[in-house]
């Protein structure tokens, strides 16, 4: 199971009614948070999350609005006891801005770690999932994060069996393992049947759209994606500004085929986001206009 929150759904500026965007995921203990405006904080206590178990935070680029609550975050998180290392990631310059902000947050019980992204698309492997960033289009650096989650074949006790395979192996085999003995080599393909549906969230803000987020959107289960306007005759501010409207990213969400979609990093002139769904439905009939606080548990197909 997948657990996912939006936490915030604003741009640009919190307000009473709407914290900045960023997302928190948890996935068999572990915990990812992706962008970390102000406010952060109080939209996971809202939501009754702890930052305490947040293992990678993810920034999509270094604008105010998606990372100047890091400071505070930390502070947190030094303040509960932590001890294990913190990994950050984000685009180059990574180190620098975390160094900067850390002025005011000098002491901590932990180790930061940063990875800075340096090529248009990148892989970051961890235990049993797998968190793939991607170049979009804004007026700075920035990336969309896919957190990917792959399953494999059931294990098939009977061809384990007929082929011979003794017992002790059979959990190495089922965790990918090749095994090399005297008897032979044993392979995760003699045990396992074909792989399974997996799950997949794919993020991005701030950016026109772009070929690489069709492509690593590819079939998502959950597709968030920036709206910063939903009016109509705001196209041209947002081609400006390098911002998307409801409709361009529900043109995105119908091109990737993702199973639902939805809208976030409202502008703060948009009050009633909701008023505009029914024209971009057309386009994306599973598009929703978030919330702060909708969160969802992703759950594995049975067969």
């Amino acid at each position: 199971m997948l657990d996912i929150c939006l936490l915030g759904t604003g741009g640009m500026m919190p307000l009473p009614h709407r914290w900045l965007t960023s997302l928190m995921a948890r996935y068999n203990g572990t915990s990812i948070l992706i962008d970390c405006g102000e406010g952060t904080q109080i939209a996971m206590k809202e939501k009754g999350w702890s930052p305490r178990p947040i293992d990678v935070i993810c920034f999509t680029h270094f604008h105010a609005d998606h990372i100047s609550g890091l400071p505070g975050m930390l502070l947190t998180m030094g303040n509960a006891e932590r001890t294990e290392p913190l990994l950050l990631v984000g685009p180059r310059g990574l180190t620098k801005v975390v160094q900067s902000l850390r002025v005011i947050a000098p002491e901590l019980p932990f180790e930061i770690r940063c990875f800075e992204l340096s090529e248009p698309e990148q892989t970051l492997p961890f235990e049993g999932f797998r968190i793939e960033a991607y170049r979009v289009n804004h007026n700075v650096v920035c990336y969309g994060y896919s957190i990917v989650i792959d399953r494999i074949g059931r294990f098939d006790v009977t061809r384990a069996m007929e082929a011979g395979i003794p017992r002790n192996y059979w959990s190495r085999l089922q965790k990918g393992e090749i095994i090399e003995t005297e008897e032979g080599t044993f392979t995760p393909d003699m045990v396992l049947g074909a792989p399974r549906k997996g799950l997949k969230v794919t993020y991005c803000t701030d950016t026109r759209p772009t070929e690489s987020i069709v492509r690593n959107a590819e079939g998502a289960d959950l597709f968030i994606c920036e709206g910063m306007y939903g009016e109509p005759e705001k196209l041209q501010k947002a081609k400006e500004y390098k911002h998307m409207t409801f409709y361009e990213a529900a043109g995105l969400a119908k091109r990737a085929g993702v199973k639902e979609m939805w809208l976030t990093h409202y502008s703060p002139s948009l009050i009633r986001p909701e008023d505009y769904m029914k024209e971009v439905r057309k386009i994306f009939p599973n598009a929703i206009a978030a919330k702060d606080g909708r969160s969802v548990d992703l759950l594995f197909e049975e067969e």
